[in-house]
């Protein structure tokens, strides 16, 4: 089968190979994206005269049928097909002959896979705010629920000052704020046409750059052509950060479930048929779930100088190592969703135990309380944290376990409807309805 840019010289068979690599299958990822573009960009082609409206009509109809067999998996890159792209130009000139011979006009792969790639980018950006939104949400329900219930405090693994199942819950729920704050920025980044930039220079066709980012729901342009072409790359390195900001409150929350589902802290449970076995020891109850997705979580702290590594001194223009960034970046994506998903299902089970610090080896997390106590009455700060810490060290230290943190964030007073309301402001400004508008009427109308 010959490519798109070849003349007369077949490429060796080892040479393209190596050079192809998996991208074969990644674009099938980027399918039914790739019929989005090529439907906006021949509606543009149409307004310049590069299609006349017989010719147009065919494309669009044609293309919309492709659309519908991605979206019905009936859709593969046939052996011997180079990519995605050749592939769905392939199917329209079998089925409409010289029409679909037209369709790239005006572009090149470089900027087409640039637009696939925003398009599959900006879809797979909206499922992860969708499952970061659900798991937010429970824990904020669940931050409410157990907020009467106290736990210990640490600082340096060392028992420390008395904490909520209320904080901790809502802890993670206000971290996932800062962690989609980081999101936005990328999702704004990428929700930018590239469309029009060609091989990185532009055209000599009057192309309308406006329309087909209207059609395609952007929300502006990347005007200067050479930059278009010098996002590649940096956009993924810029999602990657914000999708390891994500994996990285995960991870730490991993970590927090694994030690309290050990004997040595028994602060919460899971049902048997959550948790795994040992082939020798009959009591175990392993937290596979949460260590696999603290694995996971973990790995992906490097994706960020993974893609950055494969980018860096790179001049402007385009490279072809950048299609490795899909190997890095597409799996990615997979990953986190499904410990976005475990985590709200591992959760929606958790069972917590009442009373934990009525252990006496809890005592001296009262510490602080009885120094602040002694504080309110009069005593001077350090005259009571003096009489305080030698009632520890003589053994005399017994403390009013009645907790009473008042203040904003603390024990008694969680903010969790203003931690809410600060999460809904950063989901409205994704702003998604404007881009499922823009693709429901490109394949519909």
């Amino acid at each position: 089968m010959s490519k798109l840019w070849q003349k007369t010289t077949n490429v060796d068979e080892l040479v393209e190979s190596f050079t192809v690599g998996r991208d074969r299958e990644f674009d099938r990822q980027m399918a039914a994206f790739d019929v989005l573009g090529s439907l906006a960009h021949t509606q543009m082609l149409q307004t310049i005269g590069l299609l006349n409206d017989d010719d147009l009509q065919l494309v669009q109809r044609e293309l919309k049928s492709i659309y519908r067999d991605i979206e019905n998996n009936n859709f593969e890159i046939e052996a011997g097909v180079e990519d995605v792209h050749s592939q769905v130009e392939l199917l329209l000139t079998r089925r409409i002959g010289d029409a679909g011979k037209k369709i790239h006009s005006g572009r090149s792969r470089n900027d087409q896979v640039l637009v696939d790639l925003k398009l599959f980018f900006r879809h797979e950006l909206q499922q992860v705010v969708n499952e970061v939104q659900q798991l937010f949400t429970l824990l904020i329900s669940l931050s409410e629920k157990y907020k009467q219930v106290l736990l210990p405090g640490y600082t340096h693994l060392q028992v420390a000052m008395p904490s909520s199942f209320g904080l901790w819950f809502g802890a993670y729920a206000e971290s996932l704020i800062d962690d989609l704050e980081l999101l936005l920025a990328a999702y704004k980044i990428t929700n930018k046409n590239p469309l029009g930039s060609a091989a990185g220079y532009g055209s000599s066709f009057p192309l309308n750059r406006t329309l087909t980012t209207q059609l395609l729901g952007f929300e502006s342009l990347n005007y200067n052509v050479v930059y278009a072409q010098m996002g590649r790359g940096k956009t993924e390195r810029i999602i990657a950060q914000a999708l390891s900001s994500i994996a990285a409150t995960l991870g730490k929350m991993a970590m927090d479930q694994c030690l309290y589902l050990s004997q040595n802290f028994t602060f919460v449970s899971y049902a048997e048929n959550l948790t795994t076995g040992s082939s020798i020891m009959p009591h175990k109850k392993n937290p596979d779930v949460w260590e696999i997705m603290r694995g996971k979580c973990n790995r992906m702290q490097a994706l960020p100088n993974d893609i950055a590594m494969m980018t860096s001194n790179l001049p402007s223009g385009y490279h072809r190592e950048m299609q490795l960034l899909k190997e890095l970046l597409f799996p990615a994506f997979t990953e986190l969703k499904s410990c976005l998903h475990m985590a709200n299902f591992m959760l929606q089970h958790v069972e917590v135990k009442n009373n934990i610090l009525e252990d006496p080896k809890y005592a001296y997390l009262f510490s602080v309380e009885e120094v602040n106590r002694q504080v309110l009455e009069g005593v001077p700060f350090r005259d009571a944290y003096k009489q305080v810490g030698l009632a520890i060290e003589q053994g005399n230290f017994n403390p009013d376990k009645e907790v009473h943190h008042t203040h904003e964030g603390s024990i008694g007073n969680l903010c969790n409807e203003q931690i809410t309301t600060a999460m809904n402001s950063v989901l409205q400004q994704f702003n998604f309805d404007k881009t499922e508008v823009a693709i429901s009427k490109l394949v519909t109308e």
